[in-house]
């Protein structure tokens, strides 16, 4: 297992797809965040906190995480090398685990630069060191539980097609409605008391939670039954193919 997850991270390394991510995502980011005038401009906002990292965050890796997950299945039966690793001494839950986790280092090493932001706001504020850090760790937690749901989302999406441009619109359109698909249909209030569990069962009502700087278990109990379920989709995706 360990050596399938290096393969899967060197496989990253040694092509444009990892760097790309962590580039554009960080380019992104900050571009709103200390260049582009408007509402997401930290300079501009008067206040120490790196809130709009976190409003932002979540639309970028709506798409990021497709484009690193829609290569990790397509390929291999685009190849005909799904067939060879399924072959290999591992059982599919090995092999589905060390994609994912592969998936979710990248996010790691994507979000970890943007600590800086956290320092140079804390360092800009008046007084210095005025930053609400219990409710930027519950954010920061919040973003790497959101991510790696969209990762795990994304590798269903490519155990279902072996095209990668077919799986990351697919994964792209399973995020997009996993995010704010339940708010929107909550909102229309069609469902009477059904509303608010509908509501619940959107990504963006537990993140909001989380980043609030209040870690409830509800929340991360949410976000690793939605990571289980999609991992559980691709396992029998994978399973299926015996049949």
């Amino acid at each position: 297992m360990l050596v399938l997850l290096r393969k899967e991270i060197n496989d990253f390394l040694n092509s444009l797809i990892g760097y790309m991510v962590i580039i554009i995502f960080l380019v992104v980011v900050g571009l709103f965040l200390w260049v582009f005038p408007g509402e997401y401009n930290i300079l501009k906002s008067g206040y120490a906190n790196i809130d709009s990292l976190f409003i932002l965050a979540p639309w970028v890796f709506m798409f990021l995480a497709p484009a690193i997950t829609m290569r990790m299945f397509s390929e291999e039966q685009r190849n005909g090398t799904i067939e060879l690793l399924l072959t290999k001494p591992l059982s599919e839950w090995q092999i589905v685990i060390s994609k994912y986790l592969a998936g979710v280092l990248l996010v790691m090493f994507s979000l970890l630069p943007t600590l800086i932001y956290y320092f140079t706001v804390s360092e800009l504020g008046a007084p210095q060191n005025n930053v609400d850090t219990g409710a930027m760790w519950g954010s920061y937690i919040g973003l790497f539980c959101l991510a790696s749901g969209f990762i795990s989302i994304g590798l269903f999406a490519s155990s279902i097609s072996n095209n990668q441009i077919v799986s990351f619109v697919i994964a792209l359109f399973l995020c997009f409605f996993a995010y704010v698909g339940f708010e929107s249909l909550s909102s229309l209030e069609l469902f009477g008391i059904a509303d608010h569990i509908i509501l619940k069962l959107g990504v963006n009502e537990h993140y909001l939670s989380l980043s609030r700087g209040v870690i409830d278990s509800r929340d991360i109990l949410y976000f690793g039954s939605l990571i289980l379920l999609f991992l559980l989709f691709t396992k029998v995706k994978l399973d299926s193919r015996k049949w």
